[in-house]
């Protein structure tokens, strides 16, 4: 074959082959770059400017992931204008890794690098449920002192968006879903229902339910989805703490643990978690009523450290003054301290305990005339009311 022919052949070939390339690579360009319908083309670094039209979009950064996953999520909430515009701005900022999970308001139509600095800017968060150990669920209103908020009011609270009073979920609606939901859907763990529902319509049935912690709320989740969540979130962690077992090591139900362990939590001052458990397990192998002041107050819309003569005769669900054995349902949100203060008490003999002054001292005995006695280092300390 003559070599001049094939060479024409070959370069022939190299030609067809770089204007297919060259085709191919157009085509491919003009794709990318048409990103969306109506003709509109849009470069995959194309961005916007300014901070924002106006229009507020709710954007999550779910726990484990990196604000580099971000970016189509925004795209698709027309908040940045390509993704590779939010990549590049958030490499561009050194602080980008900062970021933390949750909610976040930010608008559309925003530059990518006015994206990034919302996301960091913590007004834009919406803000976390923060449940400590001994909340209740309805709001506390002390004696000469501030109210305190209840989970249920709390929640309200922290599913505002923004400045939009009306987007919060209302405490009211709170209570009516906890009153009256079914139970199993709520997420309730089975070891607890057959006494929760012997509470009938009482908002307060799930007390104990929401676990200590900081919460990811959804502000878009109405009152039952947001209830939910939690307490299926709750009972997950009770669950996986082997809760059923623990219980049974100490003779008491899962449901009786987390009884016993909010009395604690009411109860004792820090550092005596595990005495004030020792005293309520004594006292239930006597047996011996508890009295404790923590479950008269429960009933009663106005407390305080001391109770009155007429209010520790009222028999309610609670008041272990006025019944034997624990109260009907917790008293508050037990920690994992009180759980595990039940769990492995201190050691001792002690019945009875009284704080003596305005430093939150208590003083542990087991002899009822030593009890006395302290009892009066207290009311002379003025910490209780001998007229109460």
């Amino acid at each position: 074959m003559d070599t001049k022919y094939v060479k024409r052949r070959q370069r022939g070939l190299a030609v067809l082959v770089a204007s297919l390339v060259l085709v191919i690579g157009a085509i491919g360009y003009i794709g990318v770059s048409k990103l969306f319908g109506g003709g509109e083309e849009r470069s995959v670094t194309a961005d916007y400017e300014g901070t924002g039209n106006g229009v507020t979009k709710l954007v999550e950064i779910p726990e484990g992931s990196a604000v580099s996953q971000l970016g189509q999520q925004l795209v698709d909430k027309n908040i940045v204008k390509s993704d590779g515009a939010f990549q590049t701005a958030a490499a561009n900022n050194p602080d980008a890794g900062d970021v933390q999970p949750g909610f976040y308001r930010l608008q559309e139509e925003m530059s990518a690098k006015s994206a990034v600095d919302a996301l960091l800017n913590p007004d834009n968060k919406v803000d976390l449920l923060d449940v400590p150990g001994g909340a209740t669920l309805s709001d506390l209103q002390v004696i000469g002192g501030d109210k305190r908020l209840g989970i249920y009011s709390m929640i309200a609270d922290a599913s505002c968006q923004g400045e939009d009073k009306e987007s919060c979920v209302k405490k009211e609606d709170l209570e009516k879903v906890a009153a009256t939901a079914d139970l199993e859907a709520l997420g309730v763990p089975e070891w607890a229902r057959s006494d929760i529902e012997k509470r009938g319509d009482d908002p307060k049935r799930l007390e104990g339910l929401i676990a200590p912690g900081q919460y990811v709320l959804n502000p878009e989740m109405n009152a039952e989805e947001i209830l939910t969540d939690l307490i299926t979130r709750s009972t997950k962690k009770y669950n996986e703490t082997d809760i059923e077992n623990r219980a049974k090591a100490i003779g008491l139900s899962p449901y009786e643990l987390l009884t016993s362990a909010s009395l604690v939590e009411r109860e004792a001052p820090a550092g005596e978690f595990d005495k004030v458990a020792r005293v309520i397990l004594n006292r239930l192998k006597e047996p011996m009523r508890l009295e404790f002041d923590s479950t008269v107050n429960y009933g009663l819309e106005d407390v305080e450290l001391a109770t009155t003569d007429e209010h520790r005769a009222e028999k309610t669900p609670w008041n272990t003054y006025a019944k034997d054995g624990l109260p009907e349902t917790p008293i508050a949100s037990p920690s994992e301290e009180a759980i595990s203060a039940m769990e492995d008490p201190a050691d001792g003999k002690w019945l009875f305990f009284v704080t003596v002054d305005d430093q939150g001292t208590t003083v542990f005995s087991d002899d009822y005339d030593e009890h006395l006695k302290n009892v009066d280092k207290a009311m002379n300390s003025g910490i209780l009311d001998q007229h109460r």
